[in-house]
């Protein structure tokens, strides 16, 4: 549904895929930033896979419902989106898109520019990096390439993230200090770096209250989402000096008119290296769920990974209830069919399950247990 880097693409078309926009009645979607919210998705659709982190085009809950798995590709495009935040972070110090267009509009001064330079500088001055205090909140994969970097520039680093993962604690220096809360991590901080997903918890996380609990002068960079950050108290505070500057990706009308605004067209994953990691991320993820039913990376359904054995593979999408476990076994036991290895993992209100088993079970047993209350989605592999 949007332009995908043919190294994604060819990870299924070398395996046998048909994959194009005029596929008809498809397993899988491949997107970008397709919006999907209000798309009518077609009855066949096993999976979505997300080239990107950002999920907020699609509607996550829906497709849970639906026993439709949502992937995104985590941290494929962290080395990207760090490298233009060390951009923002001098941008954000220093008036260099100022200081371009001031010696661009003395073109034409002849032997005067040299002077005309010394004099205009000055305007355009700012502080070091050096020495600073950069907090970060959220140190998933980008977070954490921007907190140690930080580190090597000289600044302190404190983040947060209270939805830190094993994963991403492993990644990070043990030189970045935790800060317990937003406000305490906004006290410290220089420059605040915005690094989290948005959901419906982080919808205007940075607001009025947190924005005066900052330190005086703070310095805002956003490559998270718009909807991360209070427009209307991204504003005020921008008016009253309490941010000296926002540095955004994600422009709108509202913050396009306030004062010491840098935006940029959503520029953070915008290199060919990183679209092609998550293109071949995305894909894989996909490819992996429809031959195998293995889940990895999804935001909306658990993950569940799991070695196949036995004949075929019963794969169950259903709600996170009691006995629902007990009830697919008993079902299987009594047709004295062999269960040669199984695995469940819940996620809030739903649960996947999976079911190698020792013989091929008809399409009839799939309708089966597709009809037990609380079943989402079956399929027999």
């Amino acid at each position: 549904m949007n332009s995908i880097s043919p190294v994604g693409t060819e990870v299924l078309t070398k395996r046998g895929c048909a994959v194009g926009a005029d596929v008809e009645a498809p397993d899988a979607l491949l997107i970008r930033s397709a919006e999907l919210h209000g798309v009518e998705l077609p009855p066949s659709l096993l999976a979505i896979g997300r080239a990107g982190a950002g999920t907020n085009n699609i509607p996550l809950g829906d497709c849970a419902e639906r026993g439709i798995v949502v992937f995104n590709s985590p941290g494929a495009n962290a080395e990207a989106v760090k490298e233009l935040q060390l951009c923002e972070l001098v941008m954000a110090s220093r008036d260099v898109l100022g200081s371009i267009d001031y010696v661009k509009s003395i073109a034409g001064e002849g032997a005067r520019i040299p002077e005309l330079v010394e004099k205009g500088k000055n305007r355009f001055a700012g502080p070091e990096l050096l020495g600073k205090t950069l907090g970060v909140v959220g140190l998933g994969a980008t977070g954490a390439l921007l907190a140690n970097i930080a580190l090597e520039l000289g600044m302190t680093v404190f983040g947060f993230d209270p939805f830190l993962s094993v994963d991403a604690a492993w990644r990070l220096s043990r030189e970045v200090k935790r800060a317990e809360s937003l406000e305490e991590l906004c006290a410290e901080a220089d420059y605040l770096s915005l690094n989290v997903p948005y959901t419906e918890k982080t919808h205007h996380l940075i607001d009025a209250a947190v924005l005066r609990a900052a330190k005086p002068g703070v310095r805002v960079l956003n490559e998270s989402r718009a909807e991360v950050v209070d427009d209307e108290a991204m504003c005020a505070a921008l008016e009253s000096g309490q941010v000296v500057r926002y540095v955004t990706d994600f422009p709108n009308e509202k913050i396009l008119g306030a004062k010491n605004v840098i935006a940029m067209p959503h520029l953070g994953a915008c290199t060919p290296e990183s679209e092609d990691r998550c293109a071949v991320m995305a894909a894989g993820q996909l490819w992996d769920y429809l031959l195998n039913g293995n889940i990895k990376n999804s935001v909306n359904l658990p993950d569940l990974t799991l070695s196949r054995m036995g004949v075929c593979r019963l794969c169950v999408i259903h709600r996170n209830v009691p006995r629902m476990i007990t009830r697919i076994l008993d079902f299987i036991s009594a047709r004295n069919i062999n269960v040669e290895h199984m695995m469940n993992k819940p996620r809030g209100p739903y649960a996947y399950t999976v079911v190698d088993l020792g013989e091929a079970i008809g399409e009839d047993v799939a309708e089966s247990i597709r009809a037990m209350d609380n079943v989402l989605r079956v399929r027999v592999i």
